[in-house]
């Protein structure tokens, strides 16, 4: 079989041009929520700050500007077809040329320093946080999903006991935005990964935020689950950017995996109201 080819070029175009797409235009989705909450908040403060968020995010749109300061770390996917064939050069280098691109050329901020401990501002927001996988077919899914550390700093893991069970997990997610209070500029949404290892429930756990799945949780069990965790956040009355009210959180998503008999690994993403990205395929 043939393989189609798609150029390092197309790539950067592509990687550049989501930078500034994820960071101006909230998507749908989030903004759904937010009018929805907007009309159902019965705190008049925790009202008029949901207010101001939705006139923000449709002035950023309308005037092409960035709905939030912390255009963040680029954190890239790229779902690769088996029968595509990336020439001209490396996936990581074509990424990583469109999010410098892309921030520089759409004056977003940079915000990416070269050593954690060390410091030194990169310049040009890279490198991206690249995510690679194969899948089926002969295109390329690029998605562009800017993470503000705002939301990003109280993100947790715990590798909990299976002792621990449903009850460990439930009482972490929800300490978790506990203790998050305002600080992730709330309403926040939550991703929560359950299961794998160490490393792949984090993973889970920032795929289950970035997808913003809509409609029930393909599994009757986690849906359930992503209701009460959802009511039981929202209990906490933490409100809209810490003023009060009944919309802490925006909404759940949970993604599952297998795990080994002696573990239960669970992580929470913490996203903020801008929950951001943007996709297209090559």
């Amino acid at each position: 079989m043939e393989r189609r080819e798609i150029t390092c070029t197309a790539i950067a175009d592509t990687v550049a041009k989501l930078c500034v797409e994820a960071c101006t235009y909230l998507p749908h989705q989030v903004e759904s929520l937010l009018c929805e909450a907007c009309q159902t908040e019965p705190f008049a403060p925790a009202k008029d700050t949901l207010d101001l968020i939705c006139r923000n995010a449709c002035i950023a749109r309308e005037q092409g500007v960035p709905i939030c300061q912390d255009t963040g770390l680029a954190v890239v996917y790229a779902e690769v077809g088996q029968d595509a064939h990336i020439v001209g050069g490396l996936l990581e280098d074509a990424v990583n040329e469109g999010v410098s691109r892309g921030y520089t050329e759409g004056y977003l901020r940079k915000s990416a320093v070269r050593d954690p401990i060390r410091r030194g501002n990169t310049g040009d927001n890279t490198p991206a946080i690249l995510h690679v996988k194969l899948v089926k077919g002969d295109q390329l899914k690029l998605t562009v999903a800017p993470k503000g550390f705002g939301s990003e700093n109280m993100s947790r893991l715990g590798m909990l006991t299976p002792a621990q069970g449903l009850q460990g997990v439930k009482d972490f997610v929800i300490e978790t935005a506990r203790l998050a209070g305002s600080n992730p500029c709330p309403p926040m949404m939550l991703g929560v990964g359950v299961g794998g290892t160490f490393e792949r429930v984090a993973e889970l756990a920032k795929e289950a935020l970035i997808e913003l799945r809509e409609g029930p949780h393909p599994d009757p069990y986690y849906d359930a689950l992503e209701k009460e965790l959802l009511e039981s956040v929202n209990a906490l009355g933490i409100g809209p950017q810490g003023f009060g009210g009944k919309t802490t959180c925006l909404s759940v998503r949970i993604k599952a995996f297998p795990t080994h008999i002696a573990g239960l690994p669970v992580a929470v993403n913490v996203g903020c109201h801008v929950t951001r990205h943007a996709s297209a395929v090559l």
